[in-house]
């Protein structure tokens, strides 16, 4: 079975990649320092699309009580997701750290805006370790528990 990541994860995705894409292309400290964060973030962002962010589109009809057929498929994405876990916080960090760059770059060139995107970004990191891995996490447990597995 597919599970299609929510459309709102995926805009919020987008949305954060474009303007990384225009603070790659500033020039100097900060073109530099954006160059590092798409370094370390493009991959992070394979590896959420593939198997992080999918079982959360389960979410709304599991909270309804709706069993989907073909949801027991989702268990090899969050039993991944679990397995991976602290490799995916360790790849935050590394991120994170890129993005106290990009940050101190983006103050000491007065570019503003990128200090705002570095610190979006940095929102965004925390609301994935604080509410959608976990998540994600839980509708594996859900599906299992539900299913006698």
């Amino acid at each position: 079975m597919e599970f299609p990541i929510p459309e709102t994860l995926k805009a919020e995705h987008a949305e954060l990649h474009a303007e990384l894409v225009d603070a790659t292309r500033a020039g100097g400290r900060v073109g530099d320092a954006a160059k590092e964060v798409a370094r370390c973030l493009h991959p992070h962002f394979v590896r959420e699309e593939e198997f992080a962010l999918p079982p959360l589109c389960l979410l709304a009809p599991l909270a309804r009580g709706t069993l989907v057929p073909g949801m027991a498929d989702v268990l090899a994405l969050t039993d991944r997701l679990e397995a991976e876990l602290p490799g995916m916080l360790g790849e935050h960090k590394e991120i994170v750290a890129a993005l106290g760059d990009l940050v101190a770059a983006a103050k000491t060139q007065n570019m503003p805006k990128y200090t705002a995107f570095a610190e979006k970004l940095m929102l965004h990191a925390r609301a994935e370790e604080e509410v959608l891995y976990p998540a994600a996490i839980l509708v594996g447990r859900y599906v299992k528990l539900v299913l006698g597995r």
